[in-house]
């Protein structure tokens, strides 16, 4: 049975998952569950030795399908374990490499240049926030302001930050 199904079985499943490789897993599985449910002697009609009508086949593709079903489940209810994935390794650029430190420091500059150019009240109310930490309560005392002015003067220095860098670079 292992060989007369096998092809069959796999390119079902691969049009369930969408993958070859999980496929060959998820078949594989199935064949060693019913392996494992034979008695002694009974592992035969896995291998071809008894009749095609048997049960044997529709057993094997109920299992796999459940299998691949258990699976998708598996991974909805955790999609961060894809990343675990080889297929979905992704590997963020170190901080050490030459060419992330041009691009931090580039990124800063741009940055600054930006801050540098708000309106004076809206670039004191946001580098206090940003840069000194403050509160938008100790910023409205500080710069004599309401609190929900000191909200918009950060609203607006944030999105004069966001405006000026690249989509991937965004705060």
């Amino acid at each position: 049975m292992l060989e007369r199904y096998y092809q069959e079985l796999l390119r079902l499943i691969s049009r369930s998952t969408g993958c070859r490789d999980k496929a060959q897993d998820v078949v594989q599985e199935a064949y060693a569950r019913l392996l494992a449910r034979q008695p002694q002697g009974g592992a035969r009609a896995l291998h071809g030795d008894a009749p095609p009508d048997s049960g044997q086949r529709a057993l094997l593709y109920v299992t796999a399908k459940n299998i691949a079903i258990d699976e998708q489940r598996l991974r909805q209810r955790r999609p961060h374990d894809a990343l675990d994935e080889p297929h979905m390794q992704l590997r963020a650029p170190r901080a050490d490499e030459p060419e992330q430190r041009l691009h931090d420091r580039q990124t800063m500059e741009r940055l600054l240049l930006i801050i540098e150019g708000l309106p004076p009240r809206c670039r004191q109310a946001f580098a206090l926030y940003k840069f000194d930490g403050l509160s938008q309560i100790e910023i409205a005392a500080q710069m004599d302001i309401s609190v929900n002015m000191v909200e918009k003067h950060i609203i607006n220095g944030m999105l004069a930050c966001k405006k000026g860098l690249p989509e991937r670079d965004t705060l």
